[in-house]
């Protein structure tokens, strides 16, 4: 019997693969098909501390072996998450990852403070968020911006933190290390890559934002550059994901340092994606006569 059980930051997760934040709701639309209990767990639908509407529509738009989008964080806050879907995510048996944004320092810490008190595992910082006060650059394009967030969240919580690493800097390992040196007890990465498409017709951007996030498929091999990148940068585990579509796709994923990986974008096309991914995995260990997944976190051999 392999063992698909993966711990982090002292949770352990019955195997490694999650729902991606913003993919994959807050799991209700799902509970129909399968239990959640047979994913490693779930990363919310990311929460601001009072609701969001989101951008205006468009908000979605296709591209080569992806898509674009621009939503905006919509949601009903954290009170509300944890009032109206933590219940029925904890009945439900999962880990349960608690997506958190913001525009200000103050925004961070009083969501970690109010989720600190409820029934979550642990809380994962999305830190490509505008920083209001600084221009409206994103706090994960700078150490200085990443480490604020990290340092004022870890002090207002005792949950394990996963920072949400954006891809749109020149440099990822040292953002890595500028939030493990503040606390941080994961990394998850890569979040999406800045994109655009224009309607040729009309000559306006697909999207009303104009711009948005792109994942897919076609991201893939930027994750896996960067999660190999951070893997040999920090001690802390890493959460490996962008472009996710099959099992060969998480085994690629912790060969270059991943120890659990979140799927997202594929579950649009296939519900049922993590499901088989969850399987493949099981496969290749049993015909490889891998007992534990850490015999393969990091393996890859480079030239």
């Amino acid at each position: 019997m392999v063992d698909l059980s993966v711990r982090i930051a002292g949770v352990e997760f019955p195997n490694p693969v999650i729902a991606a934040s913003g993919t994959y709701g807050n799991g209700e639309c799902y509970t129909d098909l399968y239990p959640l209990s047979k994913l490693g767990g779930v990363s919310c639908k990311g929460m601001t501390i009072e609701p969001k509407l989101g951008n205006p529509p468009p908000r979605i738009a296709e591209t080569y072996s992806g898509i674009l989008n621009s939503v905006g964080l919509q949601n009903i806050g954290v009170h509300g998450f944890i009032e109206y879907y933590l219940p029925t995510l904890k009945e439900e048996g999962n880990v349960i990852i608690a997506n958190v944004a913001g525009a200000t320092i103050d925004d961070y810490i009083a969501a970690a403070e109010a989720l600190d008190a409820s029934d979550i595992d642990m809380i994962e910082l999305n830190i490509s968020c505008p920083n209001v006060k600084q221009g409206g650059a994103s706090w994960g394009v700078s150490c200085e911006g990443a480490a604020a967030v990290m340092s004022a969240v870890r002090r207002a919580t005792k949950k394990p933190l996963i920072v949400k690493l954006t891809p749109n800097v020149t440099d990822i390992t040292s953002i890595a290390k500028a939030v493990e040196a503040e606390g941080a007890d994961c990394i998850s990465l890569i979040n999406t890559l800045l994109g655009m498409r224009i309607d040729i017709n009309s000559r306006r951007p697909i999207l009303k934002n104009n711009m948005g996030g792109m994942s897919g498929p076609a991201v893939f091999p930027v994750a896996v550059r960067m999660v190999w990148q951070c893997f040999n940068a920090v001690k802390i585990p890493i959460i490996g994901m962008g472009g996710i579509s099959t099992w060969e796709d998480a085994i690629e994923m912790m060969l270059a340092g991943a120890t659990a990986i979140q799927m997202g974008t594929a579950i649009f096309t296939d519900p049922y994606a993590p499901l088989k991914v969850i399987e493949g995995i099981e496969e290749y260990m049993d015909k490889n006569g891998i007992k534990s997944l850490s015999e393969i976190v990091g393996q890859v051999k480079p030239w």
